[in-house]
């Protein structure tokens, strides 16, 4: 059932949206507090305070390996690789994505966050290989 394949691309979307907020809200604490002006950040992000700059730089991210994700959901649906294994794999990338934001935005501990995404570009593979799979 293509359902299970649904489900995870839609609280995709959804963290997605919760980052773009966490960049908003971050981003207008630095006017309200006078840490930047607008007149500063006109042409470049790089005065905003580094809360704002990590929020910017993950709200960034949020663009780079979920296209390969929900390209990946589309093609699973498209040729029936809808497997548990399937919807396993795309929940672990969701959730790699939460706990990537999480420490990006919070201690931004590097090694830890290499290590998070590391986990969902694997799971990003297996998916790929999964749909593979399923073409030949």
């Amino acid at each position: 059932m293509a359902l299970k394949l649904v489900y995870p691309a839609l609280a995709m979307i959804f963290w997605i949206f919760v980052v773009g907020v966490i960049l908003c809200v971050r981003r207008k604490n630095a006017f309200t507090s006078g840490e930047v002006r607008p007149d500063e950040v006109s042409v470049s992000t790089e005065r905003y305070p580094v809360p704002a700059r990590l929020a910017s730089a993950n709200f960034s991210n949020q663009f780079e390996l979920p296209v390969v994700f929900f390209a990946l959901i589309m093609l699973a649906i498209q040729v029936a690789a809808t497997s548990y294994v399937m919807a396993a794999l795309a929940w672990l990338f969701v959730a790699s994505r939460v706990v990537h934001t999480l420490i990006h935005i919070g201690p931004n501990q590097l090694p830890l966050r290499g290590a998070v995404y590391g986990v969902g570009a694997i799971a990003l593979l297996c998916m790929w290989a999964g749909v593979l799979v399923a073409v030949l």
